[in-house]
């Protein structure tokens, strides 16, 4: 009964839905997540850490980076995600796509996170 508490509660939260509609791209840095989600990175980590503890998301460590996918050992929670993503809008998860686009665009590798505070005010700037 607590595991099934645990992600739905990991479910409850707009800022998780959209990081798990983002994951669903594919396996992404949390640089990239924070620049999609244009939030700051402690804010992005905590709801990576729900998730995570949901055992909805997975992380493997390259070099001093975290990269993050939605975790696909369990069937019932993939389909429960792919369910509820199917459902939830997709006006946020358009500009969230928009913005890691922007980002990824400045980025000199898909790995190469080393001036992202930089990198994130310029994506930020676009939209202003």
């Amino acid at each position: 009964m607590e595991t099934i508490l645990t992600i739905f509660k990991a479910l409850s939260d707009e800022t998780r839905l959209r990081i798990l509609k983002l994951l669903e791209d594919g396996e992404m840095c949390v640089c990239d997540i924070v620049a999609a989600l244009n939030m700051i990175q402690p804010k992005v980590s905590f709801h990576l850490g729900v998730l995570k503890q949901a055992c909805l998301i997975k992380d493997r460590k390259h070099g001093r980076w975290i990269h993050y996918k939605l975790d696909d050992a369990d069937m019932f929670k993939r389909s429960l995600i792919l369910s509820v993503l199917e459902r939830t809008s997709n006006a946020g998860a358009a500009e969230d796509k928009k913005r890691l686009e922007r980002f990824l665009k400045s980025k000199n590798t898909k790995t190469d996170c080393i001036n992202l505070k930089n990198k994130i005010i310029r994506v930020r700037g676009a939209n202003a």
